[in-house]
């Protein structure tokens, strides 16, 4: 017998399932040494391409990517010590508000700085056209980067939230969005994400065409939000490569490993989580082609806030059922509404129902899941969908996790741990 708390809703009785602490489990391999593995690899590319004497630029993407401050310090501080003089300058397209400030505040968020890399950060929203696509379409590049001896493009390989190809969100992607700040991602994001599988690659090769790039620095996380991988990609080989990286990326994904859920309770969306606020490789739920996402089917989905580095872009909202005035209260439309106009795509710019608090966004969803015959609601709470090996699944799931060979319970269930507003304590990070 389920022990439940009854809560009244619209006249009826809703049921609050007790939850049980799970651990779902994944693959763990990861590089320990990043500074170790970064400064060899810079070694063997500066006896074969020396690199003294030049003006390099290192691109830093708004992506949440793990120990983002290490790899960028370690990667500057190693081409320094070949005689280079790099310098960093944001990728982001039109995140941080589509503003030069907004951009040098989102790596600040991230711990790169000047001070804390040792080299200038030049963040500017100017770009010169470097070359034409076929079609006539031009290929936006930073103005400052453009100016430099070489390019160092870093980047996190991972499947992309809006389209398929074999190019996604990656090395590539930065080139051809990142680098095109807002005005080249405006441009590229009129042709649709539909496009985007061969358009990607296209404007990346045309800018590796013209432009003089010294490697590529490609990471790929695993389910812990570790670094897997912490790779120097050749420029002749760049595309190639990551196409590979991107399939181990893919294999080595989180996911939820029920076999289907009534109510995914969300606890914060982000930017620096996922382009869509909420990875719809992990949720099924896409704003655009859909049809290419498959996950465990969830009916209904609630948000609960957003993530501190997210800055109040709520980009993803509108794919949840419901949320609270909490999570409202955080956006800060400015930004939200120039990344939605920039990509071309509304969906995920609007806003749910919102709830007055957390209890009430999770009981409305329960609500909206009853059906005929009263069974025992599947629940399940994550904190992100980047984090999750540790989440909460109601008691319906207690056979299933028992029986699963990469799930296991951590302890027994418990109540709900609102406070007296109603808002629940985000559950830990997975790392």
């Amino acid at each position: 017998m389920f022990n439940v708390e009854k809560v009244r809703l619209a006249g009826a009785d809703v049921e609050l399932p007790r939850m049980l602490p799970v651990e779902q489990r994944y693959a763990a391999e990861s590089v320990d040494d990043l500074e170790g593995t970064l400064r060899a690899q810079v070694a063997e590319h500066d006896r074969a391409h020396p690199v003294s004497g030049k003006r390099i630029a290192v691109t830093v993407g708004s992506r949440g990517i793990a120990q983002l401050d290490r790899i960028v310090i370690a990667l500057v501080g190693a081409l320094a010590e070949h005689g280079a003089k790099p310098f960093v300058v944001p990728a982001m397209g039109s995140h941080g508000g589509g503003t030069a400030e907004g951009q040098r505040q989102v790596l600040a968020e991230y711990g790169v700085t000047e001070e804390t890399v040792g080299a200038p950060v030049i963040s500017s929203m100017e770009t010169v056209v470097i070359t034409r696509l076929a079609d006539g379409t031009p290929v936006h590049f930073d103005a400052e980067a453009a100016q430099a001896d070489s390019v160092v493009v870093l980047g996190r390989v991972k499947p992309h939230t809006d389209f398929r190809g074999t190019h996604e969100s990656g090395l590539a992607k930065m080139i051809a969005i990142g680098l095109g700040k807002h005005r080249g991602a405006a441009t590229l994001h009129r042709h649709g994400f539909e496009k985007f599988d061969t358009l990607i690659p296209e404007a990346a090769s045309a800018a590796l065409g013209v432009v003089p790039f010294e490697f590529g620095v490609a990471v790929v996380e695993n389910a812990y939000e570790h670094i897997a991988r912490l790779e120097l990609v050749a420029t002749d080989r760049m595309l190639e490569r990551e196409a590979e990286l991107l399939a181990e990326a893919k294999s080595l994904m989180p996911k939820l490993l029920m076999s289907d859920i009534d109510v995914l309770v969300v606890d914060e969306i982000g930017k620096d989580i996922s382009g869509a606020g909420m990875d719809p490789n992990i949720t099924g739920r896409a704003p655009v082609n859909a049809d290419k996402f498959h996950a465990t089917p969830i009916k209904r989905i609630v948000v609960l806030g957003l993530t501190e580095h997210t800055n109040g872009n709520a980009c993803g909202l509108g794919l949840a059922d419901l949320t609270t005035q909490g999570c409202v209260d955080q956006i800060e439309f400015g930004s939200f509404y120039t990344n939605s106009l920039t990509s071309g795509v509304p969906d995920g710019a609007r806003i749910p129902m919102a709830l007055a608090n957390d209890r009430d966004a999770i009981v409305a969803a329960l609500h909206l899941t009853r059906g005929p015959q009263e069974r025992p609601a599947k629940v399940v709470r994550i904190r992100n969908t980047l984090s999750m090996p540790r989440v909460e699944v109601s008691e319906a799931y207690a056979r299933e996790v028992a029986e699963h060979p990469d799930m296991a319970a951590l302890g027994a269930p418990l109540p709900w741990q609102f406070d007296a507003t109603g808002r629940l304590p985000k559950l830990p990070p997975a790392h």
